[in-house]
């Protein structure tokens, strides 16, 4: 892959922002930022499998004592 020199980054940033434009770029990192950190999160929990498992458990304890 070719390097990408301050050049090229100018007419990419010029494309991006044609596209999208200037008021749109704000909220479009913002989605990207919030998108990353969530999937960095869920990378760093432990076993959600588990953590899933017992949720479900209570809610259906909590079923089984409505109707009681």
């Amino acid at each position: 892959m070719p390097n990408l020199g301050g050049p090229e980054l100018l007419i990419i940033l010029a494309i991006v922002l044609l596209l999208f434009g200037a008021t749109r770029l704000p909220k479009l990192g913002r989605g990207l930022g919030q998108s990353i950190r969530g999937f960095k999160k869920g990378l760093n929990e432990e076993n959600p499998d588990e953590v899933e498992d017992s949720d479900q458990a209570q809610i259906e304890k909590g079923k089984d004592d409505e109707k009681s």
